[in-house]
């Protein structure tokens, strides 16, 4: 007498701990997102009670303590100043700036900024901390 089996074997790949490493995978690079800060250069920013949050994609202008002045992370000495920030700003089609001046630092840097930005006709915006 044969004895016919009727299911067959099928091969099975367990995935439930995949799903878990996954989601570790995805907390991990959530935080790590967060964290991550577009300007890397530190700066002491003036406060204020209340600021608003503009887009990254605006060109910034640090100046340092030291009197280093960057555009988007690249030193850049003040007399070249004009020529590559206007080239930066038609190359991003924005007119917005985002100025990051030290709040210990002189008002007559942040001046000298703002006369750039009147002549080419630029929207600064200040940025502060809370």
């Amino acid at each position: 007498m044969a004895i016919k089996r009727n299911k067959r074997f099928h091969a099975e790949i367990p995935t439930s701990s995949l799903s878990d490493i996954m989601f570790f995978l995805f907390l991990f690079f959530l935080i790590i997102s967060t964290l991550a800060n577009p300007n890397v250069i530190k700066l002491t920013l003036p406060k204020a009670k209340s600021n608003e949050t503009t887009n990254k994609d605006h060109v910034s202008i640090s100046v340092t303590e030291a009197g280093v002045y960057y555009i988007n992370k690249e030193a850049v000495p003040f007399d070249q100043l004009e020529t590559v920030l206007l080239q930066k700003t038609a190359a991003a089609h924005d007119n917005v700036v985002v100025l990051r001046v030290p709040a210990d630092n002189k008002v007559q840097d942040l001046v000298d900024l703002m006369q750039i930005g009147v002549k080419l006709k630029l929207n600064f915006v200040i940025a502060t901390s809370k």
